[in-house]
Order: C-alpha cells, then sequence, then structure tokens
C-alpha cells in the first residue's frame, strides 16, 4: 500500500478541484491509500467523504496577491507552524510515502515534504506569464523541492521548461480525465432561464475574470451576433474573489444595450448536465492560455460542437474543422466567423459534436488519466 498525502488549495468543484475527486474516486484504492488536505469547507470535501476518502481542514499556505503586506506574511509563517503541526499528527499515523500538492498555489505540501524527507510530486495546473516575478519564480521552486512534476498539457510543461530547461528531466504530461455521461437528453429546458425552445443558445462556462473571455463574447455578440434574432448568449459562473468588478462590468453592458432578454448568467452548478442539454454551441473565448481546458472537454462529451481561443491547452484538446473551430485569440472578426458558421449549419453542429464526443472518450477518458497517475506513484515509489 503506497500512503498519498493530497494538499488542494479550495473546496469547490472548478477544474482543478474536480480533477482531483475523480482521480481520488477511480483510483485503486487496495494499492493507494489518499488523505486530503483542503483549507475549509466547501462541495469537493463533500463529494470526497461521500467516497469515504478521509479529508482533513487545515492552512494550505495557499499564495495569493495580497501575501505580501506585514499582517499576511505574520499569518504566513503562523500557518506554516499549525499546517506542519496538523500534518505531524497525520504522518504519525499513516506514514506517507508521497506529498502530493495539487496547483501552485499551495505551498504546504513543499515545505514539509522538505522538512520530513518525503517524496514531494506537485501537480501543475496553471500557465503563469504574469506578474513577471511571480512566473520566474514557480519553475525555480518546483526545480528545487519537488521530485517529480506532473502538467495537465504540453502547452503548461512548455512554459515550464521554457524558463527553466532543466525541468525537463522531472517533468512528465498527464491530460485531465473526463468522467463519462449517460446520454445527456432533455434534462433541462430553455424556458427555465427565460429562453424559447426554438432560440439557439451560445454558453460560456466559467468563473467570470479577466482572461476567460466574457467581454470579448458579449463584444461579438452585441456587434454582430445581435442580427440573429433566435440566438441567445448564456454565462454560467461566478466571479473570482477580488474580481466581482468584471461581472458588474458585463451587468452593466448587458442592461446599457438591453439585452435582459437575450443574455443571462447564472451561478455555476456542480452538475452542468442540464446547462449542455440546452446548449447548441459552447464557446471557450480566453483571452490568455488555459492550462489545459477541461469545460471544452466537457462539452464535446456532451456533443456540443466547441468554438476556443487557438491558444494552450484548448490546442490540444479541440481540433479545428474536426471537432469545433479554433479562433485567433481576441480577433472578434475571427470569433464571429466561427460561430455564424455554426449558427448556419446545423448539420454541421452535429458532426463537430459527435467527432468531438469520440474525442473525448479516446483520448481524455478517466480510465486512461488514474493507470497513468497509477503508474506515476507506483514509479516513484520504486525509483526515487
Amino acid at each position: 500500500m503506497i500512503n498519498i498525502l493530497f494538499i488542494h488549495q479550495s473546496a469547490e468543484l472548478y477544474g482543478s478541484d474536480k480533477t482531483l475527486l475523480l482521480l481520488l474516486k477511480y483510483i485503486d484504492r487496495k494499492k493507494f491509500f489518499p488523505v486530503v488536505i483542503l483549507p475549509n469547507e466547501g462541495p469537493l470535501k463533500i463529494e470526497l467523504e461521500k467516497e469515504n476518502i478521509k479529508v482533513v481542514i487545515a492552512p494550505v499556505l495557499k499564495l495569493y496577491r495580497k501575501i505580501f503586506s506585514p499582517k499576511n506574511i505574520f499569518k504566513f509563517f503562523k500557518d506554516i507552524k499549525k499546517g506542519v503541526e496538523v500534518l505531524d499528527i497525520l504522518n504519525n499515523k499513516y506514514n506517507f510515502d508521497i506529498v502530493y500538492s495539487n496547483t501552485l498555489a499551495v505551498l504546504l505540501g513543499m515545505i514539509y515534504a522538505k522538512k520530513r524527507k518525503i517524496k514531494h510530486l506537485w501537480h501543475v495546473h496553471e500557465i503563469i506569464v504574469h506578474p513577471k516575478f511571480i512566473a520566474s519564480i514557480f519553475p525555480k521552486l518546483l526545480m528545487r523541492f519537488s521530485h517529480l512534476v506532473v502538467c495537465n498539457s504540453f502547452a503548461t510543461e512548455k512554459n515550464l521548461i521554457d524558463r527553466v530547461p532543466k525541468l525537463a528531466s522531472k517533468t512528465v504530461v498527464i491530460h485531465n480525465g473526463i468522467e463519462p455521461n449517460t446520454s445527456i437528453v432533455n434534462l433541462g429546458c430553455k424556458a427555465d432561464i427565460g429562453f424559447k425552445d426554438t432560440d439557439l443558445i451560445i454558453t460560456l462556462v466559467g468563473r467570470i475574470s479577466r482572461l476567460k473571455g466574457h467581454k470579448l463574447l458579449l463584444d461579438v455578440f452585441i456587434t454582430n451576433l445581435i442580427r440573429y434574432e433566435n440566438i441567445k448568449l448564456l454565462f454560467v459562473g461566478s466571479p473570482v474573489e477580488g474580481q466581482e468588478y468584471y461581472l458588474e462590468e458585463i451587468e452593466n453592458s448587458i442592461i446599457r444595450n438591453k439585452l435582459e432578454k437575450r443574455v443571462k448568467i447564472v451561478p455555476f452548478s456542480n452538475d452542468l448536465n442540464t446547462i449542455w442539454s440546452i446548449t447548441d454551441i459552447a464557446v471557450m473565448p480566453s483571452t490568455e492560455a488555459e492550462s489545459f481546458g477541461l469545460v471544452a472537454a466537457e462539452a464535446m462529451l456532451a456533443k456540443k460542437p466547441v468554438v476556443a481561443s487557438n491558444l494552450g491547452g484548448l490546442s490540444e484538446i479541440v481540433i479545428d474543422n474536426e471537432t469545433g473551430y479554433l479562433f485567433d485569440p481576441e480577433n472578434k472578426l475571427d470569433l464571429f466567423k466561427a460561430i455564424s458558421d455554426l449558427i448556419e449549419n446545423p448539420s454541421l453542429r452535429t458532426k463537430f459534436g459527435k467527432n468531438g464526443h469520440e474525442r473525448v472518450i479516446n483520448e481524455f477518458s478517466i480510465e486512461k488519466h488514474v493507470k497513468q497517475f497509477e503508474a506515476v506513484f507506483q514509479n516513484f515509489q520504486d525509483n526515487f
């Protein structure tokens, strides 16, 4: 039995949260025993405990922009002491073979593994390019404080290795895995959110933030897509903490352009089946590189055509003119052309949806993802 301490930065059910949940849900529990550290209560903790996985709440030393104020620096060092004390109690009981840090945002795993001389695996879900200081420091931390780095895409790996070439010797790529769904039909009704059944819905699922491209898509809708009377726009998500003003700006733009009946914003849901069942075209217009793009894969699994920025991990998921369209990042005309082509060609939407479903099943299955991680854990245990 290999005992693994998993440390994660949140208790929500967005991308990296969901990826961790699926890995632990399907991992062979006869060979691997997981214990999970989360910073607070939340839906991820509830779902993990449904799988009989031990979850402990403790400081995870999450990195955030305001950490360098005197008050927060003091709290950070206080949390180090508290976090180490909690992990020592657990380690005395379970004698961990591996410490697994999920995302760059958590630093407790790095500190504890070094302090107690335990093998450290760091799973990277981010492509950080700014602030430049942070972008430059993390690859160095990975090089010094991890025995193995797992990246969720080749784009994520390249961003690290370009900065610290020596990282290539300790880095592997494992794409995220998608849990298969039952056939998604008639799960939702467009009228439930104020649209007509004859409307064609364009959906963007994701945190309302600087990089997801909500403003870009809304601008294209106002400028170009408005001519299609039956086209409606649906945003699914809530703002990132500290970026609530993005939501306010979007809401103000909707009101200013009198689009309340054509553009809707609904909170993020842990179960997106209903959203995908009423969606006709999924759009991921990210303005900065996504490390993977889990939503794109989920939409493809639901047999929806995807229009996505030709950036980062999205370029590894969506096959242009086969499962959807990749458009030049931030190019409004290119985005409009891709969406309008799908609006005007129902058979193409069906074709791309079918192709996308097959691609996810073959390339991004949860079974493949878990088997790759199990092999990594076993090899890690045997050779480091």
